[in-house]
């Protein structure tokens, strides 16, 4: 049996199932509802994105190369603590730095190791919590910004949140398509 290599385009496909992000300049109420929906949802999709599997499977990388499903569990966790806590600054600084982190590093971490339930459990509250905020912001709040130092960009509040919209539903689509391709029931 002769094993598939896999092409530049299907490695493209499986790192961004949904599309490279394309972080909105612009916003209107519209889109800022849609965003928070995908927003307070994440925990539920991802949960069923993950539903039954395996310790093996959970620690299968979705493409060559690339993360397990555990460590996209847990990155999901850092990362969109990161991110609530950046709108957070943002709301009660005027135009703070934020500081970056090396998520390649985290996700590397001996935390990235413990079940998956440990990083639902974070993202089910933190949803929540982010969620209630941005539904809360007025306006003027959503233009509120943050300076980026490894960026060296600002970023707007609602920009920001239409980032992590699509990463939600990156990271989801990443283990939908590895379950499709793998058979995995």
């Amino acid at each position: 049996m002769t094993e598939h290599a896999t092409s530049e385009a299907e490695l493209e496909s499986m790192r961004y199932p949904i599309g490279r992000p394309n972080d909105a300049l612009e916003s209107d109420e519209e889109k800022r509802e849609e965003w928070i929906e995908h927003i307070r949802r994440l925990p539920d999709r991802l949960e069923d994105a993950i539903e039954g599997l395996s310790e093996e499977q959970l620690d299968t990388p979705y493409r060559p190369g690339g993360w397990s499903v555990k460590q996209v569990v847990h990155h999901l966790a850092d990362s969109h603590m990161n991110a609530y806590i950046r709108l957070k600054l943002a709301l009660s600084e005027d135009g703070p730095t934020i500081k970056p982190y090396e998520e390649a590093v985290w996700a590397e971490q001996p935390d990235t190791k413990l079940a998956v339930g440990a990083s639902l459990m974070i993202l089910r509250g933190l949803h929540v919590r982010w969620a209630f905020l941005l539904e809360s912001l007025t306006p003027e709040q959503w233009q509120k910004t943050f300076y980026h130092p490894e960026s060296r960009e600002w970023n707007r509040l609602d920009t920001q949140t239409s980032h992590y919209a699509w990463h939600g539903q990156h990271h989801t689509s990443q283990i939908a398509a590895l379950r499709e391709r793998s058979g995995w029931e």
